[in-house]
């Protein structure tokens, strides 16, 4: 544990103001950083101190925080052994860096980043959608992502070819029954009706003898 917090005390000190705080929790250490700064950093991370592997890059979603989004690059030091993770806020609508010239492994992972919460990488060499198709509309790993999304696709046999309309839901899928089949839901469950059949069942308890 100290030698993570020297660490950080030595990440935050070469960088300055790029690096805006550095916490230590259940043995791992996290440094936030100026979207800004963080080719810079980046750059310090992979060559200063030796952080040679990009691990992945990821997003989380905070939408009632002013910059709503947060990039989280994880790093690993094999020489070290240690690994690292660096976050960074981003507003909607705003871009960050690409580090695909520090980490070239970047490139699949900030497309999918873009793909789930819609947060461009400035200077990425193929800024498009990786896990979603074409014509997907939203970013799924929002908070606000409704569950159904918002269109569908299906082949339209008179078209022949796929095509894509908004999401319709059939009624019958709009009713729940949030009974529990245990409080006396007012219909038979598939396999009930057995239980009158049982020797000792009674109309009050099917599992106690008369």
């Amino acid at each position: 544990m100290s030698d993570l917090n020297a660490l950080g005390e030595s990440i935050k000190s070469a960088l300055g103001g790029a690096v805006t705080n550095f916490t230590l929790a259940r043995g791992e250490l996290t440094i936030d950083v100026a979207a800004a700064e963080i080719l810079r950093t980046m750059v310090h991370l992979h060559n200063a101190c030796d952080f040679k592997i990009l691990v992945d890059v990821c997003g989380v979603d905070w939408p009632q925080r002013a910059k709503r989004f947060d990039v989280v690059y994880h790093l690993l030091s094999l020489t070290k052994n240690v690994r690292i993770r660096v976050k960074t806020q981003v507003g909607e609508g705003e871009a960050i860096a690409s580090i695909i010239g520090v980490y070239p492994a970047a490139g699949w992972f900030e497309r999918e980043a873009f793909d789930m919460y819609g947060v461009p990488f400035a200077d990425h060499p193929d800024m498009r959608r990786i896990l979603t198709d074409y014509g997907f509309s939203g970013y799924p790993l929002r908070k606000d992502f409704p569950l159904t999304g918002y269109v569908e696709l299906r082949y339209d046999d008179e078209l022949k070819r796929v095509v894509y309309q908004p999401v319709q839901l059939v009624q019958e899928f709009r009713d729940f029954d949030f009974m529990s089949p245990w409080e006396g839901a007012p219909h038979i469950l598939p396999g009930d009706e057995k239980v009158a059949l049982a020797p000792n069942a009674t109309s009050g308890d099917p599992g106690k003898k008369p």
